[in-house]
C-alpha cells in the first residue's frame, strides 16, 4: 500500500510539474518619448504579477530599478556592437564587466540576447554573430557566470526556406553552413536554447483568405493536420514553432529547446493591415497566456514547456513604419491597460477566451487619456472596402440572411439606403451583427471583409448601436 501511495504521489507530482512548465514574460521596449520612469515600470510589473521581462539593451536606469525586484531579466547586446565584440575579446570582457557584473546578482539577469534578428539586419552583421557569442561566453567564464547566464540570439521566421507544412521546415540554404550550424553547435555545447520571434499576425495578415482567424487566435477551430507527420495543429503559433523544430531536426539538432522571444498582435493598424484591432489582440494574447500556462508543449515537442515573451509592455509612439508598429502594447504610457487579459495563473480564472474586453475609446489618442462618452457602442464594425465586391457581397448576404441582421433599413427607399454603395450597406449590416453579438471577439471579421474601429465612423449612414 505504501508503495502504491508513493507511485500515486510521484504521478501527481509529475502532472503538477508538467502543468507548471510554461511561463510568460513581456518585452519591455522603450522606443517612445512618453513612457513612465523605470521605477514606476517595475512597480507596474509587480502589480500585474509579471515576473519575467526581456530588454533590448542594458540601460543602467532600468537594470538598477530591477535590482532586488525578484523579476528575472533577459538583456541584449545590440546588433551595432556585434562587430566590435566579435573581433575583440577585451571589448567583450569590458562589456560584461560594465553591463552584467555591475548589476548581477541583485538584478536577476538570466540570459543575454546577442543581437536581434541578425540575419535580416540591413547592416549585414550575420558573420559577426557566432564569434561575438563565443567572446561573450568566454567573458562569462572568466567571471564564473557561464552556468548562470545563458546566451542566445533571436531569429525571425524569415530565416526558414520552408515552413508549411510544419514537418517540411528547413533553414535557408545560404545560412546553414555560415551561421545556422555554428550557432546551433554553440547553443548545444552551452546547454542553451534558440530564441525565436514568431508573429502569427503577419501570416494571417498576408493570407486572411486562407488562414482561419480562429486558428490564428487560439480559439476553437477544426485544426489542421500536417500531411507530412500526421500531427494535428490547433493554432498557427504551434505550427510556426514546430517548423523551426523540424528545421533543426533536419540538421540533426534534436535536443535544443525554443524560447519565444517575441510574439504579439497589434491593437490598431492601417486599413490594409487585416486583422489588427483590440478584440483580436486581446484574444491572441489572452488565449496565448492560457495556452502556455495550462497546456503542453507543441505537437512535435509536447513535453517541452513553452517560455513565451509577449510583445510588448507599452505602445511605443516613436517607432516608424505602419500604425501597427506603435500599437503592440499591453499598456498605454499612463499605465492603463489597452485591453484586459490574464498575465499570470492567478488571473486565468476570469478569462472568457477572447470576448471583447476593450477599454473605451480614448479621445482620438492612444495614450490612455480621458475616456470619451460619445456613442454607446464604444467600438464599431465597418466594411473593408479594399477586399473586393465579391467578398463584400458574400459577407453582406450572410449578415442579412443567416446572420439575422434586420437589413430592411438599407433597402431602396428606406432610411439608410443612401449612400447607395456596397461598402456602406455592408458596414451597416456588419455593425448590426457585431452589436447584436455584444461585440464579441471574432464577430467583426467576415473572412477579412470587416474590421473594428474605436472611434465613431463618419455618419454617412446611421450605424446600429
Amino acid at each position: 500500500m505504501n508503495h502504491l501511495k508513493h507511485i500515486t504521489f510521484f504521478l501527481l507530482l509529475s502532472i503538477f510539474t508538467h502543468s507548471d512548465a510554461g511561463s510568460i514574460g513581456v518585452n519591455y521596449g522603450r522606443i517612445a518619448n512618453n513612457l513612465p520612469a523605470a521605477t514606476k515600470v517595475v512597480e507596474l510589473l509587480k502589480q500585474q504579477g509579471i515576473t519575467q521581462i526581456k530588454l533590448y539593451d542594458t540601460d543602467s536606469s532600468v537594470l538598477k530599478a530591477l535590482s532586488n525586484s525578484n523579476i528575472s531579466v533577459i538583456v541584449a547586446l545590440p546588433n551595432e556592437l556585434l562587430s566590435k565584440v566579435s573581433s575583440s575579446q577585451s571589448f567583450a570582457n569590458n562589456w560584461i564587466q560594465n553591463n552584467i557584473v555591475a548589476y548581477y546578482p541583485s538584478t536577476q539577469i538570466q540570459a543575454i540576447a546577442i543581437g536581434n534578428e541578425v540575419f535580416v539586419d540591413p547592416n549585414n552583421t550575420t558573420n559577426f554573430l557566432v564569434p561575438a557569442m563565443k567572446n561573450i561566453h568566454n567573458a562569462l567564464i572568466d567571471n564564473k557566470l557561464d552556468s548562470s547566464i545563458k546566451l542566445s540570439s533571436p531569429i525571425a521566421l524569415s530565416c526558414l526556406q520552408s515552413s508549411y507544412p510544419s514537418s517540411s521546415g528547413s533553414f535557408k540554404t545560404e545560412l546553414i553552413e555560415p551561421v545556422i550550424k555554428p550557432m546551433l553547435d554553440f547553443l548545444k555545447q552551452t546547454s542553451s536554447y534558440l530564441m525565436v520571434n514568431a508573429y502569427p499576425f503577419f501570416a494571417y495578415e498576408s493570407n486572411a483568405n486562407v488562414i482561419s482567424l480562429d486558428y490564428a487566435l487560439f480559439r476553437d477551430n477544426p485544426g489542421n493536420v500536417d500531411s507530412g507527420n500526421g500531427l494535428k495543429y490547433m493554432s498557427l503559433l504551434d505550427a510556426q514553432l514546430d517548423a523551426v523544430y523540424a528545421a533543426m531536426s533536419a540538421l540533426k539538432y534534436d535536443d535544443i529547446k525554443l524560447v519565444v522571444s517575441e510574439t504579439g498582435w497589434p491593437s490598431k493598424g492601417d486599413e490594409n493591415e487585416v486583422g489588427a484591432g483590440q478584440d483580436n489582440a486581446a484574444a491572441y494574447n489572452g488565449n496565448l497566456v492560457r495556452r502556455v500556462l495550462t497546456g503542453n508543449g507543441t505537437p512535435l515537442r509536447p513535453n517541452v514547456g513553452l517560455e513565451v515573451y509577449l510583445f510588448a509592455l507599452f505602445n511605443e509612439n516613436s517607432k516608424t513604419g505602419p500604425t501597427s508598429e506603435r500599437n503592440y502594447g499591453l499598456f498605454y504610457p499612463n499605465e492603463e491597460k489597452v485591453y484586459n487579459i490574464p498575465l499570470n495563473r492567478a488571473s486565468l480564472a476570469g478569462w472568457t477566451g477572447g470576448k471583447s474586453q476593450t477599454t473605451p475609446v480614448v479621445n482620438g489618442t492612444d495614450d490612455g487619456g480621458s475616456v470619451s462618452t460619445s456613442g454607446s457602442g464604444q467600438t464599431w464594425c465597418i466594411a473593408n472596402g479594399k477586399l473586393g465586391e465579391k467578398k463584400l457581397q458574400e459577407a453582406l448576404d450572410y449578415a442579412c440572411g443567416e446572420g439575422g441582421v434586420d437589413c430592411n433599413s438599407i433597402q431602396p427607399g428606406a432610411t439608410c439606403y443612401d449612400p447607395n454603395t456596397l461598402e456602406a450597406h455592408a458596414s451597416f449590416a456588419f455593425n448590426g451583427y457585431y452589436q447584436k453579438k455584444n461585440r464579441m471577439t471574432g464577430t467583426c471579421d467576415f473572412g477579412g471583409a470587416a474590421y473594428v474601429v474605436t472611434q465613431p465612423p463618419s455618419k454617412i449612414w446611421e450605424m446600429p448601436a
